[in-house]
């Protein structure tokens, strides 16, 4: 009986697969000196989209898989409640002015009060002079031309009180604006949606996540490599990336990160062989112009090979000469 045409497609895909994996592997044994050779998985950088503050989501507008730039909406809060508090804010801000104006006025009214109490205490002081107005009524006049100018400095006073009003209503204004822009949740960055993790209805608290996003600038492998090789491996070290989906192309990439402390092989990369061994964990960074051109092609988890420098003055044998498939469509758009 012949398998479907579907089936025996899939078998042969995995014994194509299969024999290339098979083939790196066993070209990894040839390497020459001054390369290294481990396996490793291919990681993307997750950014969480939370919420700020305590809401209501009103809108999602994006779906898993979508790619959003820099920038763009990722999901609405409902901001009824914090428009009202702006409605609220304003009304005190112009309450505020008005208490300024209504304080001016009150100053300028007692500069009047100290003038014409000075005019009053000059012309008591002349008449006192020459006996026509008693020491008692000259005191009397310069008690209140006292009273006027400690009322004056009261007056000026509110004014600073009614202007700092002023600007604490302001501030608390910016304050609620300033929550309203955070009720709209945008991508810091651009990328691929991964997960959507919550509905338009629901009430987050603050920092509720709202979606995970796949920042396709930062793509990179990590491998594990020995204390011996690791001594030798350099910040920004050439590499190489040879992926089991894709074994007929070889990606290049950059050490950018070596650990400072050893740790045992992960479970997901040791060999028999390697478990009694202190590895440290090395990253290999893809260049973010690369994944720029090829970002449809990113996929988080991928396993493959990963070939590193040691000796800068080595040559990378012909089959690992970078080799990348045709750009696409997109590609400087």
């Amino acid at each position: 009986m012949r398998a479907p045409p579907l089936i025996a497609l899939l078998a042969v895909a995995a014994v194509g697969g299969g024999f290339g994996l098979y083939w790196w592997n066993a070209q990894a044994g040839q390497l020459p000196q001054g390369l290294a050779h481990a396996n490793g998985r291919v990681e993307v950088e997750r950014i969480d989209i939370a919420t700020k503050l305590p809401g209501r989501v009103l809108e999602i507008a994006v779906r898993e898989g979508d790619g959003v730039a820099r920038g763009a909406v990722v999901a609405r809060l409902d901001k009824a409640e914090l428009m009202a508090q702006r409605a609220a804010a304003m009304a005190a801000v112009r309450r505020a002015e008005q208490a300024i104006l209504q304080a001016e006025a009150q100053v300028a009214v007692r500069q009047a009060e100290v003038r014409l109490s000075g005019v009053e205490l000059k012309r008591g002081m002349e008449l006192s002079r020459t006996g026509t107005m008693p020491a008692s009524e000259v005191d009397r006049r310069k008690a209140q031309n006292d009273v006027a100018s400690a009322t004056l400095e009261a007056a000026r006073a509110n004014v600073g009180d009614a202007k700092a009003a002023w600007e604490a209503a302001k501030a608390q204004l910016l304050l609620i604006d300033t929550n309203l822009a955070e009720t709209d949740l945008t991508s810091p960055t651009a990328g691929r949606i991964e997960y959507r993790l919550a509905h338009p209805g629901e009430v987050l608290a603050a920092g509720g996540r709202v979606a995970t996003l796949l920042d396709l600038s930062d793509v990179f492998m990590t491998v594990f490599l020995p204390t011996g090789q690791t001594g030798r491996v350099a910040h920004g070290s050439d590499a190489r990336i040879v992926l089991d989906a894709a074994p007929d192309y070889v990606i290049p990439a950059k050490v950018s990160f070596v650990a400072a402390e050893a740790q045992f092989t992960p479970k997901a990369v040791e060999t028999a062989d390697e478990r009694e061994k202190l590895m440290y964990r090395v990253k290999l960074s893809i260049d973010p112009a690369l994944l720029t051109i090829y970002r449809d092609y990113v996929r988080a988890g991928l396993t493959g090979q990963a070939y590193v420098k040691l000796d800068p003055a080595v040559a990378w044998p012909d089959r690992l000469a970078t080799k990348l498939p045709a750009a696409p469509a997109h590609a400087g758009h």
